[in-house]
């Protein structure tokens, strides 16, 4: 199958959302860390009772080819997830992790194909993934899935991807990824300072950084994230992969942000109305609201 040619129906979306997520994404934890199961299975209660938006579809990730994970990643990283190394504090030693990073970068790749048959899609699953480089796991991540998802979509004959992350927290992995790749952008609006440090200027040809001020106000905040994603139309995209952290929400712990739900709505509709097939990722966000939160941003997107 070509990816890129689509169904009718994509210059207005078909009617449904569609969510890539699988239950085993919950089975691991570890005390006291933020990025816990509970992420995922209050979201998909939540959803799945009606609570939020309507018409949802529901998928299981795809089964991915290593030869796509190794065209972010070095080899003796992927041994390393195999074997099921410590990083650091904050990207631990879990079993099975290999399987479960996997089936994250299966649920980019299923939004990404749902996207060429003129879906919305949006994967959710843990772990995250933007903070992991070609070499490295770190920040919670051990694979890159939009990364993965945005050269697989070059793969199979996108003239230009563009990598859209509103992610509180840069996202080094992604940017390290795509850096001066032929066909590929990153456009990346962040905290700073902020973790992991990164993210202060452009870098390359092709990567683009936003850093805002911790507390900056939102209303000041939408004016860089509107004129990040309008740069970032400038560039003709034929796919946007969105990198959709919701972390940068009042209320999440891990920084020092200003937005509300309606704000990660508006990014939503403004994916939207850009009328650019797309597909959304989860990172980060760690609130206790979260599942409103990634409600809103579908709905916006739903229109």
């Amino acid at each position: 199958m070509d990816l890129f040619l689509f169904s009718p129906c994509l210059s207005a979306y078909c009617s449904n959302m569609h969510i890539i997520t699988d239950p085993r994404c919950v089975e691991y934890s570890s005390p006291g860390h933020p990025e816990r199961p509970a992420r995922i299975s209050r979201t998909v209660e939540f959803l799945k009772k009606g609570e939020g938006i309507s018409g949802i579809e529901w998928h299981e990730p795809s089964v991915v080819d290593l030869k796509q994970v190794e065209r972010a990643h070095v080899p003796d990283l992927i041994q390393m997830v195999k074997n099921e190394a410590a990083f650091d504090a904050d990207t631990p030693s879990y079993e099975n992790i290999f399987g479960h990073t996997s089936r994250s970068v299966g649920g980019a790749l299923k939004a990404l194909e749902m996207m060429g048959k003129g879906e919305r899609a949006f994967s959710l699953l843990r772990p995250p993934g933007h903070h992991a480089t070609r070499s490295r796991a770190m920040g919670f991540c051990y694979f890159n899935a939009i990364a993965i998802a945005a050269l697989e979509a070059r793969e199979q004959g996108a003239g230009k991807v563009c990598v859209f992350d509103f992610d509180v927290h840069h996202g080094n992995g992604t940017e390290a990824i795509l850096k001066d790749e032929k066909g590929m952008a990153f456009y990346s609006i962040h905290q700073h300072p902020c973790y992991p440090g990164t993210g202060s200027e452009n870098v390359g040809k092709n990567c683009f950084n936003y850093p805002v001020s911790p507390g900056l106000d939102r209303w000041e905040y939408r004016k860089v994230i509107k004129r990040a994603f309008q740069d970032l139309l400038s560039q003709k995209p034929d796919v946007i992969g969105v990198s959709a952290g919701v972390d940068a929400y009042a209320r999440d712990p891990l920084a020092q942000m200003t937005l509300l739900d309606e704000d990660f709505k508006w990014m939503g509709e403004m994916i939207r109305e850009s009328k650019v097939p797309a597909f959304s990722v989860l990172e980060g966000g760690y609130s206790d609201d979260l599942p409103v939160l990634i409600n809103a941003y579908l709905e916006g997107w739903a229109g």
